[in-house]
């Protein structure tokens, strides 16, 4: 059975009539987790607002994680590829500014 993550291509030259055997791995990229942060001012309301607008989460969900982060001081809002991952964190950080809330993300590789 093949290996899921090992890709052999067999490819010729254009130029001869050289076969090239291409042996490579390819790696799944790497996931990030997008964590807010816990501080004084930004609402609970705001943070479930957040995450049900951008991280598209369910409104239960959406609490479960704002009353982690609320207890915890941090928690995971969504894991994504990279540039998935620091676009949300940005637009959540746009949002909390435009609403006066300091609300801030992080990004920590899974």
């Amino acid at each position: 059975m093949a290996d899921k993550d090992h890709k052999k291509e067999l490819w010729q030259d254009t130029d001869s009539d050289v076969v090239v055997e291409d042996d490579r791995r390819v790696e799944p990229p790497k996931r990030w987790k997008v964590l807010l942060i816990n501080d004084d001012y930004t609402t609970m309301e705001f943070v479930v607002h957040v995450l049900t607008q951008i991280f598209h989460l369910s409104e239960q969900r959406a609490m479960e994680i704002m009353l982690h982060v609320h207890q915890k001081g941090a928690g995971v809002a969504g894991v994504y590829s990279h540039d998935i991952a620091e676009t949300k964190a940005r637009k959540t950080t746009e949002l909390a500014r435009e609403n006066e809330f300091p609300l801030r993300c992080q990004l920590e590789p899974e």
